[in-house]
């Protein structure tokens, strides 16, 4: 069955993903956007209405030439260390352009809503892997913005009667399989693409020697020292919401739930690194940094809820097809003049 959906935030690197799917699924996709991190050339055929959140104007304007069965909300301030130097951003985006969009939603009497979340709503992990019952204690205001827009989904649940999904995400990765999109952020501070960065440089014929590419500390309580992440495929995290729009639209949501997503399974720093040279062939090298404040030892997910819930499970799991994905992406845009 087609849907009519507006996607917030879908000229970003995982809106833009989500677009596409929708898309190729035969749903009637509408992308609200402010362009501020996103590319107008990422939302491919989609119709794309420029607005801010923080403008309930533009949101009114949006809602007004379609009729939405439900909205994907991606669109947010997504940087840690960003969060932490200029918190009035992410306060105002994040929570006060969600409100707004709320409101604005329930004044067109649109009740459904999945909502882009992020594991740094639990903040230091107590247990591993992660389960949705872990307590969530944010350790920066990124993670909080998040976790309060959770809490203001449960309140208008109550309230309002609207029915909504969370999804933590653990570390999204990778680009189309069909090499139709790409992660292209400014700054990157993703892992992946970081580590191809460095691999595109010397593949240019810089000098490995003269490495830009830094690890934070080697002396974790890891099997290698470097730092483990669950790494998650951006198609997987796309399924994943299409299966949580499923869920919604055949009412089987009563008030806000909450899943994650992740692949369940960690990956190390030296990990990535070295799937990386094996993808690339290239001699990737890199700096030994010191530690970053409040970096985990551990970070992986509990997906079995997802998967008992409503059937979803990865279908890129492993490491090195999420990197080759990626590189196939990087290494074709380095080509191009």
């Amino acid at each position: 069955m087609a849907y009519s959906i507006l996607v917030t935030g879908g000229a970003g690197y995982i809106g833009s993903h989500m677009v596409q799917m929708l898309a190729d699924s035969g749903h009637q996709v509408v992308v609200f956007d402010n362009l501020s991190r996103g590319h107008r050339d990422a939302v491919g055929t989609a119709e794309l209405i420029e607005g801010d959140l923080r403008s309930t104007d533009d949101l009114r304007r949006c809602f007004a030439v379609h009729n939405y069965d439900l909205v994907l909300h991606f669109a947010a301030l997504a940087y840690v260390g960003e969060s932490v130097q200029h918190p009035a951003d992410y306060y105002g985006n994040n929570i006060k352009g969600t409100l707004n969009l709320l409101d604005v939603m329930r004044g067109r009497e649109i009740d459904r809503l999945v909502f882009s979340s992020t594991c740094a709503t639990y903040g230091e992990p107590h247990e591993q892997p992660i389960t949705e019952d872990h307590p969530q204690w944010p350790v920066n205001p990124y993670g909080w913005t998040k976790l309060m827009i959770e809490q203001a989904l449960r309140d208008y649940a109550q309230a309002y009667g609207l029915t909504s999904i969370s999804l933590r995400y653990f570390n999204a990765a990778g680009c189309d399989p069909a090499g139709r999109l790409g992660e292209r952020h400014e700054p990157e501070t993703h892992l992946i693409p970081l580590v191809l960065r460095e691999a595109v440089r010397v593949w240019d014929g810089g000098d490995p020697r003269k490495t830009r590419l830094a690890m934070y500390g080697d002396d974790f309580a890891t099997p290698d020292g470097s730092c483990v992440r669950d790494y998650i495929h951006v198609t997987d995290l796309c399924s994943a919401h299409l299966l949580a729009a499923d869920r919604l639209m055949m009412g089987r949501v009563e008030g806000a739930e909450a899943y994650n997503l992740g692949n369940g399974a960690g990956y190390s720093v030296k990990d990535v690194i070295e799937t990386a040279r094996q993808v690339t062939g290239v001699d990737i090298r890199y700096r030994l940094d010191p530690r970053r404040p409040g970096d985990p030892a551990w970070l992986v997910g509990s997906t079995a809820r997802a998967r008992d819930m409503f059937g979803w499970q990865p279908a890129i799991p492993a490491l090195e097809d999420i990197v080759r994905t990626a590189w196939a992406w990087m290494s074709k845009q380095a080509l191009q003049p």
